[in-house]
């Protein structure tokens, strides 16, 4: 699958700073991430602490990300003790995640989160090009194990690619 350039100009008001934020070691320690669901649910990814977490940060207008929510969404009918995720973060609204999870049949949380929030928690800088969607894949320690390069990571996008980690995860101790 291809990727969609998110553009940033905007967002360099809003956060500066994040420039010594250079691309973060994979494996680390999950910063503490809120997801604010379309019913105003906020949920910790804490809470899912011994569970495998697969991150969809997405563009609710790229095509790319589109196609790979429903990839996902076919994945977590078979892997139902796998939670999915996705975290909208252009200008979202509760609306627009809402709006995307329906007409997509998105069968997992779609949340919302503001640039900076996202920005900080995959640890990219307000004045790099990133690509959506950014894919993070955690372990049942709350260990990311694999995380999007800011330009992209196709292969994170990619069923072949992503069951095999997945499983791999799933079968930790």
């Amino acid at each position: 699958m291809r990727q969609q350039a998110v553009s940033f100009a905007a967002a360099l008001a809003l956060f500066t700073g994040a420039a010594a934020n250079a691309a973060l070691p994979v494996p680390r320690q999950a910063k503490e991430f809120t997801f604010i669901e379309p019913s105003g649910k906020q949920t910790l990814l804490s809470s899912f602490k011994g569970k495998v977490v697969v991150i969809q940060f997405l563009s609710t207008t790229c095509s790319h990300c589109q196609a790979t929510s429903k990839e996902l969404s076919a994945m977590k009918a078979q892997v139902p003790d796998v939670q999915f995720m996705g975290v909208a973060f252009n200008a979202a609204t509760p609306a627009m995640a809402d709006a995307y999870a329906k007409q997509f049949g998105i069968q997992f949380p779609v949340a919302y989160a503001g640039l900076e929030t996202v920005l900080s928690f995959l640890g990219v800088s307000a004045t790099e090009r990133m690509m959506v969607p950014q894919m993070v894949i955690i372990d049942k320690k709350g260990m990311i194990r694999a995380q999007s390069a800011a330009l992209g990571s196709p292969e994170l996008q990619e069923r072949k690619t992503l069951e095999p980690l997945i499983t791999k995860l799933r079968t930790e101790k």
